[in-house]
């Protein structure tokens, strides 16, 4: 049978009630990378948990896996789920394409985490080369991977280029790890396109609210994040504390937090002038299931 070009959902764990709330993971993971935020966001968001084109369970683009591409998968997810504009949580290429998302109208607001697309040239040589070598290593490393997670050192053997606290990640994270570097379809042209030739247009047309995060022991974009400052109107920064590139696990609570502040303000910018809103997102309705249980999706 023929390969078709993707144009069906990616894969997708849905758990929660409230606004929806979108969770975009970074090259070199799968959503389990979220494992840490996902149970405390549900209880007061309908989380989407995505693996991106290529990763987890999500078929690679057939066509080139540009930023704008991977975009337009996520829309027709959304759209093949029911929901229109969304709260977004994104790390690394995750949270560029939830600035695409924010620039196209279909984020309500986002936080991104250590956004990629902004690093001059010395800095891209430096990434890509690291990605690389991570992909090498981790498909060498691949059989191992498993039992390694399973033990504290092992997870901190396989995550401690991405986390400032290895030791207190999850078997999950470990194993996003191999999904997003060794068992990743189209790694190479999606390094190519997604991260090394991308250069964000538009950004001054983003209305939402948006934070920008940091993790200050983050050595793979350390410089990326500030950048966005001045291209994003009324975005804020906020540098995380021993947390890495991929915090999550590193500062969890934190993270939470800044999701509902982030959240709240876009309910705020939506209110009258005269009227001050009673919480900052829709609570919880009783009865609903929590959890990271994955449902199906279409496929």
């Amino acid at each position: 049978m023929p390969v078709l070009p993707l144009r069906m959902p990616l894969s997708v764990a849905r758990s929660g009630a409230g606004e929806p709330l979108l969770l975009l993971h970074g090259m070199g993971s799968s959503r389990r990378d979220f494992a840490a935020v996902v149970p405390e966001l549900s209880e007061r968001f309908d989380v989407l948990a995505l693996d991106l084109p290529g990763s987890g369970e999500s078929r690679h683009l057939e066509e080139r896996p540009t930023v704008a591409a991977i975009t337009d998968a996520v829309e027709r997810t959304l759209d093949a789920e029911g929901v229109g504009r969304v709260h977004v949580l994104g790390n690394s290429l995750g949270a560029r394409v939830a600035l695409e998302l924010a620039r196209r109208g279909r984020a309500r607001s986002v936080v991104a985490i250590a956004p990629s697309g902004l690093n001059v040239l010395p800095e891209r040589v430096f990434q890509g080369t690291g990605m690389a070598v991570a992909r090498v290593a981790m498909r060498t490393a691949a059989p191992l991977v498993e039992p390694l997670s399973r033990s504290r050192i092992g997870r901190s053997a396989v995550l401690a280029p991405l986390k400032a606290q290895p030791w207190s990640t999850s078997r999950e994270e470990a194993v996003g790890a191999r999904e997003g570097f060794s068992d990743a379809r189209d790694y190479w042209r999606t390094l190519l396109y997604a991260l090394l030739l991308d250069v964000p247009r538009g950004m001054d047309r983003i209305a939402c609210p948006v934070t920008l995060v940091q993790g200050v022991a983050d050595w793979i974009a350390s410089g990326q994040t500030v950048r966005y400052l001045p291209l994003v109107p009324g975005s804020r920064f906020r540098p995380l504390v021993w947390a890495g590139h991929a915090p999550q696990s590193d500062r969890p609570r934190t993270l939470v937090r800044l999701v509902e502040e982030t959240a709240g303000r876009a309910a705020a910018d939506r209110a009258p002038a005269d009227e001050v809103p009673a919480v900052s997102v829709p609570p919880r309705r009783p009865g609903t299931s929590t959890g990271t249980a994955r449902r199906p999706s279409p496929r």
